[in-house]
């Protein structure tokens, strides 16, 4: 490792939320961090284009660049941390440190889940760590866990709330009884979403995030615009409220299994999830990851999913295990290249249960031709709520229906969305009992 015996020096890339507290921390816990490591970190790089970031962080002018590659060119930095974001220059900067033999600590998710094998097969050849504990449920240390943890044990599901916008939204729709605008609003003028909350709510970034934890679980990169993900848009109180009836609450859940060695399931996508599951109290932005090992058996990891504070954590935790390791480096961990299960299993083989709202004429026999089409498709209907409303054109009704392929629910469900009787498209979403 490029550094001085008992001096491990980082090249700091981005100044912004994260990168401005894993300054501000590692400045902080300096002396907490060589009492743990033995090793003296200190940062004396730093690139970023925000120069009011510098002066409010207190940062020393004579280590600042507007250029990333000045952290590449010092032959002293033994460690980049990549906290700009975005996978163009980031992935440009991670590249070349590889390259350049210094070892990376990165919370890029997007990046990961585009370029992660392609990345881990060059730290691998260049005998580099590429350390990303921050890019899945922030302070949470998951990867850690799943990687050394849970090390002896083949994954036989992971599910995870691991996008904290969408779980204060939805929380807040259904502690409220408001709808999903007014609950967005809410977040943005909290500071808990961003102006352009489509990368969030649309589920993008939990699709990263599932990504990543697919790789280390299954040991293969899920192809992108492979893994199915739905966002929480269409999500109405209605259904919250409905669900709530049921014994359920919604969330935006990544599923990650498999029961056998016909491949893996990877989607992300609101789900009702029962009250009694622990999953289901997760309010707020926190994040919580649920794994269940062949030998652990059900564990769980609850958490600060995301901010300055819990974000820096993780990478600080990734730049101490690389302290720890400064005179016997371990070899670096590839990620994505030891598939027990490569194959991913198409959206329209995965089996699940469905919920299921229709707007339907208020007359007899309707509930009939609708059982009769589900029926046809061998499709069974465990419950039926049809709530007493006013007489008028149209009544709801909700269905739960039991476990169906995705196929042949969308094609039961395109064929009832034809029906006379039923007069708005109809809403569905899927069920996850845990068994």
């Amino acid at each position: 490792m490029l550094s001085t015996m008992n001096t491990l020096r980082i090249g700091l890339a981005g100044t912004g939320t994260v990168g401005g507290g894993v300054w501000s921390h590692l400045q902080s816990n300096f002396d907490v961090l060589r009492c743990r490591t033995g090793v003296d970190i200190k940062i004396v790089r730093v690139a970023t284009r925000d120069p009011k970031s510098i002066e409010r962080l207190g940062i020393p002018t004579s280590i600042v660049s507007d250029d990333w590659h000045a952290l590449v060119n010092d032959p002293e930095v033994a460690v980049i941390v990549e906290l700009m974001g975005g996978t163009t220059h980031a992935y440009q900067l991670i590249k070349a440190a590889l390259e350049a033999g210094k070892h990376v600590v990165t919370a890029n998710k997007a990046l990961l889940s585009k370029y992660g094998e392609e990345l881990f097969a060059l730290a691998a050849k260049k005998e580099r760590q590429l350390l990303f504990e921050a890019s899945v449920a922030g302070g949470i240390p998951i990867i850690k866990s799943l990687r050394e943890g849970l090390i002896a044990n083949r994954i036989v599901a992971l599910y995870g709330i691991i996008n904290g916008t969408c779980n204060y939204i939805l929380s807040n729709m259904s502690e409220k009884g408001i709808d999903y605008a007014e609950a967005l609003a809410d977040a943005k003028a909290k500071g808990y979403a961003e102006a352009d909350e489509s990368l969030d709510v649309d589920g993008h970034d939990s699709a990263h995030k599932a990504a990543i934890l697919a790789a280390i679980a299954y040991g293969f990169w899920v192809p992108e615009g492979q893994l199915a993900t739905e966002g929480i848009r269409q999500v109405t109180k209605v259904d919250i409220q409905f669900a709530r009836k049921l014994g359920y609450e919604i969330k935006l859940l990544a599923v990650i299994k498999s029961d056998d060695k016909s491949g893996v399931e990877v989607r992300v996508h609101p789900t009702l999830i029962p009250q009694k599951n622990v999953l289901a109290s997760v309010s707020g932005v926190f994040n919580a990851v649920f794994v269940r090992g062949d030998v652990v058996g059900d564990t769980l990891f609850y958490g600060r999913g995301a901010g300055a504070d819990a974000t820096a954590s993780a990478v600080l935790g990734d730049i101490a295990e690389l302290a720890l390791g400064l005179h016997a480096p371990r070899k670096c961990r590839a990620v994505g290249s030891d598939a027990l299960y490569p194959k991913l299993k198409a959206l329209e083989e995965i089996i699940s249960r469905f919920y299921v709202r229709l707007n339907v004429a208020d007359r007899p026999g309707v509930l009939a031709k609708i059982a009769s089409v589900f029926a046809s498709y061998e499709i069974g209907i465990s419950s039926v709520i049809q709530p007493e409303v006013q007489a008028g054109e149209s009544v709801p009704l909700i269905i739960m229906v039991h476990d169906a392929s995705e196929k042949r629910f969308a094609d039961a469900l395109a064929e009832i969305a034809r029906l006379d009787v039923v007069k708005d498209t109809p809403v569905s979403l899927r069920v996850e009992d845990f068994e």
